[in-house]
């Protein structure tokens, strides 16, 4: 973890005043300059581990640029990728913390800063009307930038995850049943792989989040937040569930397909990460989600205090909210 600022000063600030709008507006703005310019550490060390063990001269060259790209972007402070996907927020509330200005006042400052990087950084603006399709030029609108909330008990702080996600090529969802057990998740992870992938629409390699259980809603969202809120190598505490991310990584990887759709031996995945909630018993929504190269997050945590840090990974998928039973 990184100390990036402190309140205005070196003051701190006094818990009943609470974390002001302006400290957070700085930390979301702060977030989504890192996902924009700078990959995470373990996708950037993935990414050269691919490089060096691919033997194939056509993704050898593309994982070389991507290399080359991260590095260029980190540097020059320019977006890793043109395409800014569209930029979301996800929130770990401390159960202790307190915001001046309230959630609204939270809200109101992630929207100042998603549309101050767009300016800053000229980060490209994807959002629009969806039927009249007036694009506002600042990546903010109508629940536009996603945010979504987790709280943490015994903390003092909120942490501000952006992510930076590209467009809907590689998802997919299929409703099971009860008897398709472990033989129907393998065969909808190769389908999606087969439907996209083959055809360079992931632009990978990627990281695969598979969501397992809940309700459709769930399926999907928990896809996307194991695909984008997860490090690689990272395993699910269930040994279980572990078992299967290991188990469809190796067929991802098996399947000759290397970067950005030419045939390849240093795999096709970076990484698959499961997660699951519970469900019907006798349904189980399916839901995949396949992360692009631009695997982009920055997380800033604040502290009641004042303080603000930069931190490697997120808290979004802690202990507490995968708990079991009821407290």
């Amino acid at each position: 973890m990184t100390h990036i600022a402190s309140a205005p000063g070196g003051a701190l600030y006094p818990a009943a005043g609470g974390i002001p709008e302006a400290l957070l507006e700085e930390a979301a703005y702060e977030a989504h300059r890192l996902a924009a310019t700078t990959l995470p550490d373990d996708v950037k060390q993935a990414f050269v581990r691919m490089r060096d063990r691919e033997s194939e001269e056509l993704p050898r060259q593309v994982l070389g640029a991507i290399v080359e790209n991260f590095h260029a972007a980190q540097e020059d402070q320019r977006p890793v990728c043109a395409d800014v996907g569209v930029p979301r927020v996800y929130a770990v509330i401390g159960n202790e913390t307190v915001l001046a200005g309230g959630l609204v006042g939270l809200e109101g400052a992630v929207r100042r800063a998603t549309e101050r990087i767009t300016r800053d950084l000229a980060l490209r603006s994807n959002r629009c009307h969806p039927i009249t399709r007036r694009n506002p030029g600042n990546n903010v609108g109508v629940f536009a930038p996603n945010i979504e909330y987790r709280v943490e008990p015994d903390a003092d702080w909120i942490e501000l995850c952006a992510v930076h996600k590209g467009g809907a090529f590689g998802t997919d969802f299929r409703m099971l049943v009860d008897g398709d057990g472990l033989p129907g998740i393998r065969k909808a992870v190769l389908d999606a792989i087969a439907e996209f992938g083959r055809r360079g629409l992931t632009c990978p390699p990627v990281i695969i989040g598979v969501g397992i259980g809940g309700t459709k809603d769930q399926a999907f969202g928990i896809a996307k937040q194991a695909a984008q809120l997860r490090p690689i190598g990272d395993r699910h505490p269930g040994p279980v569930v572990a078992d299967l991310e290991d188990e469809l990584l190796e067929m991802a990887n098996s399947l000759g397909i290397g970067a950005m759709g030419y045939p390849g031996t240093a795999g096709y995945a970076t990484d698959v990460h499961v997660e699951i909630a519970y469900t019907h018993s006798a349904l189980t929504p399916l839901g995949i989600h396949q992360l692009c190269q631009a695997s982009r997050r920055g997380i800033v945590r604040v502290h009641l205090d004042g303080r603000i840090e930069i931190r490697p990974v997120p808290s979004w998928f802690s202990t507490y909210s995968r708990r079991l039973g009821v407290e």
